[in-house]
């Protein structure tokens, strides 16, 4: 399913992701208005925004908010998860998985770490 929002957004897009699995936990309220918590990894991600993979219907212009905790034990003990808040700005059915792409645009802090995609390991 694509929108004109999601298309909007693709052209608006101004950093390239970087195809990379981490972990994140997700919050927020269904199409239902129901509050759901998900632990689920993102797809892709830059320093204003990610994709990541739900079993909930979202619809696009909710909030969510998201955490991805640090990759290594050391990380853990000297700096805290990477917390923000996000947009939804497209909605997307995987049709192999029945779940769904969500991509997300950041509306608090950006995401600052650094990766080198997984294709290009």
């Amino acid at each position: 399913m694509v929108t004109a929002v999601s298309t909007l957004a693709s052209r608006q897009r101004s950093e390239r992701r970087i195809a990379v699995r981490l972990p994140m936990q997700v919050t927020g309220r269904d199409s239902r208005g129901v509050v759901f918590t998900e632990d689920t990894s993102c797809e892709n991600l830059c320093r204003s925004g990610a994709a990541f993979l739900t079993r909930f219907e979202v619809a696009v212009g909710s909030d969510v908010e998201i955490r991805i905790p640090k990759s290594s034990q050391v990380a853990r003990r000297t700096e805290p998860d990477f917390s923000t808040r996000g947009r939804v700005v497209h909605v997307r059915e995987v049709e192999a998985t029945g779940g769904r792409l969500v991509g997300v645009q950041f509306t608090g802090p950006r995401f600052q770490k650094m990766f080198r995609s997984e294709s290009a390991a």
